[in-house]
């Protein structure tokens, strides 16, 4: 039997920093298809996009995300996840509408969380909005969580709305969020054990704790999720280059923990993501 690998996400722009603030920030098309480029080529099966508008400011704007979708496909073999959380000022719908992209996957977070100063809010009925567009348009969810509080909306959410497009339940541990549960070994201990049976699972490790949450991540069975839109800061004092950077040292992590990166065909089979890829949907 082979041996189990490790599922690399990237998500290399976010909505919160200024290109002035991270050279290397990935906030035009061509900047984040040739980081998607450079990065899967070092091991990043998963991409996880946010968008910028001409003025390099967030956008949901849905021709770019199109644009975006279908730039990605032409030249990674990327598995390509949207992000539905947008920017916390983003009103509901056009967060819905995200998914008339047709990615791969989507984010789906479980619940409000203090984000910083600000509020992420994802109220029940927007995650019951969202969770049911996602089985509708055969957009495979990755469930977002926060907080403890969120495992037990998750857990809601399946109770009362049946399995995911594809099956298979997906989650991201986002640690280290000021307002959310922290980026500790402990923590994230207590989030696994607390996840549907079966659930796989990621962990991104925010700001500093981006270290302790994938070694404790890798040292539980998980995946891990890293980029620019989650730490500016490779080491003390050290700025992160760019996005492969980040991912480069993750697949070496994975790699030393006798768990490699998992290719981008074996994250299309572990999510079930239905394969849009032109050839693929010609055929």
């Amino acid at each position: 039997m082979s041996a189990v690998r490790t599922l690399i996400t990237v998500a290399p722009t976010g909505a919160e920093t200024a290109k002035a603030d991270a050279p290397g920030l990935p906030v035009t098309l061509d900047e984040l298809v040739s980081t998607a480029e450079a990065c899967e080529a070092v091991g990043a099966a998963l991409v996880h996009v946010h968008i910028r508008d001409d003025q390099a400011r967030p956008t949901l704007d849905l021709g770019r995300l199109r644009d975006t979708v279908a730039a990605l496909r032409e030249r990674t073999t990327l598995v390509v996840q949207l992000s539905t959380g947008g920017a916390v000022t983003d009103p509901f719908e056009h967060r819905l509408r995200v998914l008339d992209a047709e990615p791969d996957s989507c984010s789906l977070t479980c619940g409000t969380v203090n984000f910083g100063d600000d509020v992420f809010s994802n109220p029940w009925s927007f995650m019951v909005e969202l969770y049911q567009r996602t089985q509708a348009q055969q957009v495979v969810p990755e469930f977002e969580l926060f907080d403890l509080g969120h495992v037990a909306a998750l857990h809601r959410l399946l109770d009362t709305y049946g399995e995911p497009f594809g099956g298979r339940i997906h989650c991201d541990l986002v640690m280290g969020v000021p307002g959310g549960m922290p980026g500790t070994a402990a923590t994230l201990v207590a989030a696994v054990q607390a996840l549907p049976e079966g659930a796989t699972w990621s962990a991104t490790g925010v700001g500093r704790t981006t270290l302790p949450v994938a070694l404790a991540a890798l040292a539980s069975g998980g995946h891990l999720r890293v980029g620019m839109e989650d730490t500016l800061t490779f080491s003390k004092g050290q700025p992160v280059v760019d996005n492969a950077q980040l991912v480069r040292r993750a697949a070496e992590l994975a790699t030393l923990a006798q768990r490699p990166p998992m290719s981008t065909d074996e994250t299309r089979v572990m999510l079930n993501v239905k394969d849009r890829r032109p050839a693929h949907a010609a055929g």
